[in-house]
């Protein structure tokens, strides 16, 4: 046995480079970590970061005081300052502050959860299904023995249990939670400085946002007593300061294959890319036209314009000769040693030549599929509707549509569709003789779906929507059974190769490597860790560090997502124009990583994740250090608008700081 392992450390090397890894708390490579940064990471200090940080929303946060203060990002305290509002307090536009904690107004709709325990239960799941039952079996029994496990963590914590599948069921972990689901508002600062750059300044770096908000945790009416809270760094960050990063990271896809990668480069998401900016173009002539109409559309071109960004940098980053190359080398080794290990045999490597073979066939139908099936009319929301009675998925929006928006987004529906061939069955059926524009003309006219009311009554009679003679339903149900067949076939040849594909890779991974592995990111709590550091960019152009409060002025006009709340133009001479405003790192991160605190060496405060630049898009898919850089809010920023622009002495005395 000790043979076999020197043959495939040989072969396979370290699985993971550099800074790379979003890790399990208790998995963390304290060996790797102080190899390259000549730091010890003990028990203590993970578990400090543990307690200290936090689930909320679709994001992070952490604790920062020993009373309940949580600092997260705007971004996920924005429907919570959206809902608080009125028409005489848009607290979104112009921001919050509660000086006491009699004027902290709860948010709707919010919740925290911190992990308290992890426990390994593998063998307790695993010995559930006997060796050699079905497969259907296995997984009943399994589920049955999760279910007790989670119940039984329950009814003795009082808190919240989930069993968390790692590693494709290699290893279970129980996880339990304390939730927090009474949050309310502190502070919050102005939209226009929050997002400031707006929908242009997403996945950008250099960044000048205070994407931040103060919210507090309450227990019984109470502030909640909260002691493993994380202090605030009075330092900051420097250039190649280590730190690290808590959060709840989204998903990854780090076991797709090359084959996979280069279908995803080469083929499905131009496809997307461009079916996004045709609607970004529809929506910005439409907006151009009034005020109410750049406020109807404004949520969908933001949308879309994040859309079209993070498929831009995903390409970006698939046709990074390096990255894609070191992906590549160490697929290679994989397989190899797998072919090699005994126990697994030359065929367990065969998995790889599958999904080459599946996803060859995909490129064959991947543009009627994505075009006929998903997301089909992508943009018109009465084609979403109808296509959802006709399916009988309830409940139908009631929200209000534009008429001529609607042609507008169906003609160019119907442009792809045409694209598809004009001797194709559904093309035949959707046209005929008619044009894109003249089809959607009288598909949009001829449907009474405009009307809330109707889309309740159509929706609620399923043999009535089937018969109906309008126009979108009639629509609807031309590509119903072409879409169907797409879909039947997509799930056969692909998304059932792709599970029990995945599932084998992440089984080799694990048995090969173990604990020197990490699992791809399933919105659980992980660490990473990192440098600050600045790059040069794909010109060579030198990007620093930080970003400052002199470069933001600099940015600022008049108007436009680029103007700045009159506070800070008012203010601007208060400040220390030097000081680091934003700051990048090499930590590994993807969506749901938003609101995750950094921390220094002595696990205090140094920043808070917001973004990442345009190149860690392809972080989903392959970890690079090269120009991929995590964007945080620097804690020293913080600190310095709180004192001269905001003037929260309360708050920041609860922080830990002097007032001046």
């Amino acid at each position: 046995m000790k043979s076999r392992g020197i043959l495939l450390v040989c072969i396979v090397a370290w699985p993971v480079t550099a800074d790379e890894g979003m890790w399990l708390f208790n998995q963390f490579p304290k060996d790797q970590l102080k190899q390259k940064y000549s730091f010890e990471a003990t028990d203590a200090f993970l578990e400090k970061l543990r307690l200290g940080s936090m689930r909320i929303g679709d994001g992070s946060g952490s604790f920062v005081s020993p009373n309940g203060l949580v600092f997260t990002s705007h971004r996920i305290a924005s429907g919570c300052l959206s809902k608080l509002g009125a028409s005489q307090h848009d607290f979104l536009r112009d921001g919050f502050y509660a000086a006491t904690a009699q004027e902290e107004p709860r948010c709707p709709d919010l919740e925290a959860a911190v992990l308290l325990t992890m426990e390994d239960v593998t063998k307790q799941v695993k010995d559930a299904a006997k060796d050699g039952a079905k497969a259907a079996e296995a997984l009943q029994k399994r589920a049955a023995a999760i279910a007790r496990i989670e119940k039984s963590c329950a009814d003795k914590t009082a808190n919240r249990c989930a069993v968390v599948k790692l590693s494709s069921g290699e290893r279970y972990d129980l996880y339990e939670y304390q939730r927090y689901t009474d949050l309310r508002l502190v502070f919050a600062p102005e939209s226009g400085i929050a997002s400031f750059g707006g929908d242009a300044s997403n996945f950008t770096y250099p960044r000048y946002a205070l994407d931040i908000a103060f919210l507090r945790a309450y227990e019984d009416g109470k502030p909640a007593d909260t002691p493993h809270y994380l202090k605030w760094s009075a330092e900051g960050v420097q250039d190649t300061d280590l730190i690290f990063v808590a959060g709840s990271p989204g998903a990854t896809s780090r076991l797709a294959t090359g084959p996979q990668l280069a279908f995803y480069r080469d083929t499905s998401l131009p496809l997307s890319l461009g079916r996004v900016q045709a609607r970004i173009e529809i929506l910005r002539a439409f907006a151009a036209k009034s005020a109410d109409n750049q406020r109807l559309v404004q949520p969908a071109l933001s949308s879309f314009g994040n859309a079209y960004k993070s498929d831009a940098g995903k390409i970006i980053g698939l046709k990074d000769e390096r990255l894609m190359a070191r992906k590549l080398n160490f697929e290679r080794k994989l397989r190899t040693s797998v072919e090699r290990d005994p126990k697994l045999g030359a065929a367990a490597g065969k998995v790889w030549d599958e999904v080459a073979a599946a996803y060859k066939t995909w490129t064959s139908f991947e543009k009627p599929y994505e075009v006929l099936e998903r997301p089909a009319a992508l943009g018109s929301a009465l084609f979403g509707m109808a296509r959802q009675i006709v399916r009988q998925e309830l409940p139908v929006s009631s929200a209000p549509v534009d008429e001529s928006l609607e042609i507008a987004m169906l003609a160019q529906y119907l442009e792809e569709v045409k694209a598809l061939g004009e001797k194709e069955a559904p093309v035949k059926a959707v046209l005929g003789a008619r044009t894109p524009q003249q089809a959607a003309e009288e598909f949009v006219h001829s449907s009474k779906l405009k009307d809330a009311a109707e889309r309740r009554r159509i929706a609620a009679d399923p043999t009535a929507a089937l018969q109906s003679d309008d126009g979108m339903i009639r629509l609807a149900r031309l590509l119903e059974d072409p879409a169907r067949k797409l879909r039947k076939k997509h799930e056969e040849t692909i998304e059932s190769l792709e599970a029990s594909s995945a599932e084998r890779i992440a089984q080799y991974r694990f048995k090969i490597f173990g604990a020197n592995d990490y699992p791809d990111a399933t919105s659980t709590p992980r660490v990473t860790f990192g440098a600050v550091k600045a790059y040069r960019d794909k010109t060579e152009a030198p990007v620093p560090y930080a970003t400052t409060f002199g470069g933001l002025y600099h940015l600022a006009a008049n108007s436009g997502p680029y103007q700045l709340p009159q506070r800070w133009v008012e203010g601007k001479a208060l400040l220390d124009l030097v000081m680091p405003f934003n700051f990048a790192s090499t930590c590994d991160i993807t969506d749901g990583s938003s609101g995750s605190p950094a921390v220094n060496a002595q696990g205090e405060i140094v920043g808070m994740v917001i973004d990442g630049n345009i190149e860690s898009l392809a972080l989903t898919y392959a970890y690079s250090d090269d120009q991929a850089r995590a964007v945080h809010v620097a804690s020293r920023g913080v600190v310095e608008v709180l004192r001269k622009l905001y003037r929260t002495p309360a708050l920041l005395k609860e922080l830990g700081l002097p007032e001046a």
